[in-house]
């Protein structure tokens, strides 16, 4: 099974708005035909797929991503109106995959860039990984570990020890898959919760400078998605970046 993550869209309801650097609603567009070329079994947003939180650019999306020929699922970010967001398209917690299955985590904490899930949300993932002995995927927007940008890890999860210490008493998680970072990220938590690998993602609009100590756009550095690649054996994953 090939699953594809994409994230941190930033679409406005106007197509022509743009980011800092570019047009997010082009490069949406030349990003989803290139997955589409990768031939995807299932497509995952990992959140911030609004910037101005408007019903319409919740359409923008839905409509730039119909030319995927499999099912897509999307959590929200930091930037998204969550109402609006699941009534152009439904939420989904769970996603069988056969073998295995993907566990989506709602991070958003109204009002804050940084993400938390809290007590209720946490209590609903321990519940959740412990109905199912399958090996289990986990999608967040918002980092669980620091990535080396001071800036940043001051805004990822900020109740990450007490993600991590769910995760150690279930010996299910094979990877934890987030946004939220604008940049390829490959990383690994805690070794008391058995050094899970954590994936960030190329965002399809900006991209922010690895490694930087101060907010910094990565001008450079061109979007993209990861990829990964599901057997019985494990995984593998890669990130692919797009020509704009």
């Amino acid at each position: 099974m090939r699953l594809i993550q994409l994230t941190d869209c930033h679409l406005h309801a106007d197509p022509e708005a743009r980011s800092r650097t570019g047009l997010p609603h082009r490069q949406l567009e030349r990003v989803v035909a290139a997955a589409v070329r990768q031939r995807p079994d299932m497509v995952l947003l990992t959140g911030d797929i609004s910037e101005d939180r408007t019903a319409a650019s919740y359409a923008q999306a839905e409509r730039l991503l119909a030319p995927l020929d499999c099912p897509w699922f999307w959590l929200p970010g930091n930037h998204d109106e969550s109402g609006l967001m699941a009534d152009c398209r439904p939420f989904h917690e769970t996603v069988d995959l056969g073998e295995r299955r993907l566990l989506l985590l709602d991070t958003q904490r109204i009002g804050q860039e940084a993400g938390e899930l809290g007590e209720a949300r946490l209590a609903a993932f321990a519940s959740r990984l412990a109905e199912d002995d399958r090996p289990t995927l986990v999608a967040m927007h918002h980092p669980p570990v620091a990535v080396g940008s001071a800036w940043m890890d001051a805004l990822g999860l900020t109740d990450a020890a007490a993600f991590w210490e769910v995760v150690a008493g279930h010996a299910l998680v094979e990877a934890v898959i987030c946004g939220h970072i604008h940049q390829a990220f490959a990383g690994r938590g805690p070794e008391a919760a058995g050094g899970v690998p954590v994936y960030g993602s190329p965002s399809t609009s900006d991209q922010f400078l690895p490694g930087a100590a101060d907010f910094a756009v990565d001008e450079a550095s061109r979007p993209g998605f990861r990829i990964i690649d599901l057997t019985r054996e494990g995984f593998a994953t890669w990130v692919e970046r797009v020509e704009i």
